[in-house]
């Protein structure tokens, strides 16, 4: 038998009734609360039920109580934070998930409702909510005309200006020493990462999109403070299950302060779902790049990637890209090609979700510059791990600790460097 939970109710005057009510008793108080639309009431009952030590009573409490949040209520964030608790302790409810994705796309987070209905689908949906899952996969298409999203954190860093540790350098006319600037530098700074973005409907299958990209990392000299914002502007056309974005772009770069690098261009965004569980993307970017320090280093530059993601189960999934670019600059000695590949993967563990993910890239400039004794060859290998800590959220946040190793060895000495960073941060908890 179920045990009793206790409620008092407000009576006549000051006083008041304390009574025992079963589970199935304090549902109906909390549904017909409602049907009333008295939703502080219910709400209150559902959270009530959402701390019983019976797993299938709180799962259901606080599945009730997500969907009038984000239907009756217009709080779909506090909703999509109640359906990452139960998936934290049942990682299979594809109903659950199917509905934290149908949330997502109302909050304009398209990426993770994708990711959503790709785990549905490799948890295995039953035929009761099959419709479901097709009609929210349908949803994607409704698009929330604004939106944006804000990261804020700490970032320790043993290289923040990505340089060499070596107190030289060595040239065709012998070594010369390095100032501090020039050599590689800690430090701890703040980060901040944000995007809005604009819809504007043209078409059944057309939209114009507006996005505006910004980050920053500010540290106590200023002298490596490092911003850079973007704008990119275009349609974004419909065909079928794929869907195809066209850009124009422009960007700004500030290091220390000074303007850095402004470049604009174009790009060809493709996504193309190959079954329920993987997605296909590809990209073409091209743009002109003004190097504000160095007149040598402008140039023209072309980038191609294609990239699976796949979700593997309920509680995990991965991805690989590779890429290949040209970048074509005054001087030969600055042009380059290269080309790398990039693996991930992601696992949830309870209310912890861990991302691990790994990189490599080879780039070989065109010609040897002047002043070094050998042509530019260079060879990056990035490994990073992030977890994100829902059981320690506040509100609606959630603690994010982050770390990553870089290595790239070079022919050309200054390029030669070695990094360990961390980010130590907040993000939504769902």
């Amino acid at each position: 038998m179920l045990a009793p939970t206790a409620i008092v109710f407000a009576q006549s005057g000051d006083e008041s009734l304390s009574r025992n009510l079963t589970p199935a008793e304090l549902f109906s108080l909390a549904n017909d609360a409602r049907k009333r639309r008295q939703f502080d009431v219910a709400e209150k009952v559902y959270r009530a039920l959402a701390e019983h030590p019976q797993i299938d009573l709180r799962t259901e409490a606080r599945f009730r109580l997500a969907l009038m949040l984000a239907d009756d209520v217009a709080r779909p964030v506090d909703a999509a934070v109640l359906l990452r608790m139960i998936l934290d302790e049942q990682p299979d409810a594809s109903r659950v998930r199917i509905e934290l994705a149908r949330i997502q796309v109302m909050l304009g987070n398209y990426e993770a409702a994708g990711r959503e209905l790709r785990a549905a689908q490799a948890a295995g949906v039953p035929a009761e909510v099959d419709r479901l899952l097709r009609f929210y996969t349908l949803a994607l298409e409704s698009r929330k005309p604004f939106g944006a999203n804000l990261e804020v954190g700490f970032a320790p860093d043993t290289n923040i200006n990505r340089a060499t540790s070596s107190d030289t350098l060595s040239t065709i006319i012998g070594d010369f020493d390095l100032s501090e600037n020039a050599r590689a530098t800690s430090g701890i700074g703040v980060f901040a990462r944000g995007q809005a973005y604009y819809r504007q409907r043209v078409g059944s299958q057309l939209d114009m999109l507006y996005r505006l990209n910004g980050q920053a990392r500010v540290y106590e000299d200023g002298a490596f403070n490092d911003y850079a914002l973007s704008v990119q502007a275009g349609p974004q056309i419909k065909s079928g299950a794929d869907e195809i974005t066209l850009s124009a772009l422009a960007s700004q770069r500030w290091f220390g302060g000074d303007p850095y690098l402004t470049s604009y261009g174009v790009s060809i965004n493709y996504r193309h779902p190959m079954d329920p569980r993987t997605r296909l993307t590809a990209d073409l970017t091209g743009n002109v790049a003004n190097d504000r320090k160095n007149d040598l280093r402008d140039s023209d530059r072309l980038g191609l990637a294609l990239g699976v993601d796949r979700a593997f189960s309920a509680r995990s999934g991965g991805g690989l890209r590779v890429s290949a670019d040209r970048q074509m600059a005054r001087d030969p000695g600055y042009s380059h090609a290269s080309g790398g590949v990039q693996a991930y993967t992601f696992r949830e563990f309870g209310s912890v979700t861990l991302v691990l993910d790994a990189s490599y890239s080879h780039l070989e400039a065109d010609r040897r510059l002047f002043l070094y004794p050998r042509r530019r060859i260079d060879d990056r290998f990035e490994v990073g791990v992030a977890g994100t800590f829902r059981s320690l959220r506040v509100d609606r946040f959630a603690p994010t600790i982050g770390f990553n190793w870089e290595k790239n060895t070079s022919t050309v000495g200054i390029y030669d460097y070695q990094r360990l960073s961390a980010e130590v941060g907040i993000s939504a908890a769902f």
